[in-house]
C-alpha cells in the first residue's frame, strides 16, 4: 500500500485537526507537509498530494475529489481571523488589496460586496501586510494568523463570517478535508479515513488539548492564551453538519452567479469503511 501524502496548513485554526497526526496516534501510512491553503488545493490538483485541507472555493475546480465527512473549518458567529481591514467607511471603499492565500475568503469578499455592500470594487492581490496593503488601497483582506494579530484600534474592521451570517442566516464553511479518489485505489480496504480525521479533531478539542495548543500558540501570535482558547472553542466550528452544508451550497451558488467561482459541483463525500473485524454478517 502506498503512503498517503497529506497537504496541511500551519495556522492556529488547524491545530486541533492535526492533533493525532502530530503525536503519532494514527496509522503509519501518512506523509505530512505544511503549506498555505491555496497551495493545498494546487497540490491536490497536480496529484502531488493525496489528501488536503482545501479552501471551500477550490472544490468546484478540482475533479475527482471526495470530501471527508463531518470535519471542517467553519463559523457560526464572528470568526476573528477573516477580516476586511479598512482606513475608510465601507461605503467609501473603492479598492481592496486581497490576501490570496485563501481562495475562499477572496470569493467571499467579492460576494459580500456584490450582493450587499454596494457592488464590486477594484481588487488587487498582495502579500498579507496591512501597512503595505493599505498604502495604495482603501481596504485589505487578511486571513488566518495575520488577521488575529491586527491592531483593531488602528483600523475599521469587518468580520466576513459575521457579515455572511448577518445576510444569509447560514454558517460559513472556509475549508474541509478532501481526498483524491484516484489515491484511494491504493489504500487498504479497511482504512477508515473519515474516522481517523474525525477522531483527530475530537482529540484536539478536548480541554487538555486546547490548553496545550494555547500554551504553544500564544507566544507565536503574541496574543494571550485565553484569546487562543476562545478562538478555537467559540469562533471556529469544526463540524461539517447539515447547516454548514446548506451554507456551503448557498456560497457556491452566489459565487457562481457573480463569476467569482465556476458552477458549483455536487458535494461527494467519502463513506466510512468498517474494519473487517467489526463487520456483522447479515443472517
Amino acid at each position: 500500500m502506498n503512503r498517503l501524502r497529506i497537504s496541511a496548513i500551519s495556522y492556529l485554526n488547524t491545530a486541533p485537526l492535526m492533533w493525532d497526526f502530530e503525536r503519532g496516534n494514527v496509522p503509519d501510512i501518512f506523509d505530512i507537509h505544511y503549506t498555505l491553503p491555496s497551495a493545498c488545493a494546487r497540490e491536490l490538483q497536480a496529484a502531488t498530494a493525496d489528501i488536503g485541507i482545501i479552501p471551500a472555493a477550490a472544490y468546484p475546480s478540482i475533479p475527482g475529489l471526495q470530501i471527508l465527512p463531518d470535519v471542517a473549518i467553519a463559523s457560526r458567529q464572528p470568526v476573528r481571523s477573516i477580516l476586511l481591514v479598512s482606513k475608510v467607511p465601507v461605503e467609501k471603499i473603492q479598492s481592496v488589496a486581497l490576501d490570496t492565500s485563501s481562495m475562499t475568503s477572496v470569493a467571499l469578499t467579492k460576494v459580500l460586496f456584490h450582493k450587499w455592500l454596494g457592488g464590486a470594487r477594484a481588487y488587487a492581490p498582495m502579500s498579507p501586510d496591512p501597512e503595505s496593503m493599505l498604502e495604495n488601497h482603501d481596504a485589505a483582506l487578511l486571513i488566518g494568523d495575520p488577521a488575529l494579530q491586527v491592531d483593531r484600534s488602528r483600523y475599521a474592521t469587518l468580520d466576513l463570517a459575521e457579515e455572511w451570517i448577518r445576510y444569509t442566516g447560514k454558517p460559513f464553511v472556509f475549508a474541509f478535508w478532501a481526498v483524491r479518489k484516484a489515491a484511494l485505489t491504493e489504500a487498504h480496504s479497511d482504512l477508515d479515513l473519515p474516522g481517523i480525521f474525525q477522531r483527530s479533531r475530537d482529540h484536539g478539542l478536548l480541554p487538555a488539548s486546547i490548553g496545550e495548543i494555547a500554551r504553544q500558540w500564544a507566544p507565536r501570535l503574541k496574543i494571550g492564551e485565553p484569546d487562543v482558547s476562545s478562538y478555537i472553542t467559540h469562533n471556529i466550528y469544526y463540524k461539517l453538519d447539515s447547516g454548514c452544508i446548506e451554507g456551503l451550497q448557498l456560497f457556491y451558488r452566489y459565487a457562481s452567479e457573480i463569476g467569482a467561482l465556476p458552477a458549483s459541483a455536487e458535494l461527494r463525500f467519502l463513506e466510512a469503511r468498517i474494519p473487517a473485524a467489526n463487520r456483522v454478517l447479515a443472517v
